[in-house]
């Protein structure tokens, strides 16, 4: 995932499915090129790198 997608995403109103190793997330910040991430299941919050994100819808359930 690319930052313009990642600042589409958080400054739309709407949900979009975010996922990370196949695991679902919430974009709770971006800075740089390292996105604070949430998981939906209630697992610890993580950095990650921008570029390992994806949208299921984009990409079929696959990055």
């Amino acid at each position: 995932m690319n930052k313009q997608r990642i600042n589409e995403i958080l400054n739309h109103r709407s949900v979009n499915e975010v996922f990370y190793n196949e695991k679902p997330v919430w974009i709770q910040e971006v800075h740089d090129d390292i996105a604070k991430i949430g998981f939906l299941d209630g697992s610890a919050e993580k950095d990650v790198y921008i570029d390992d994100l994806y949208e299921s819808d984009l990409y079929g359930g696959n990055k």
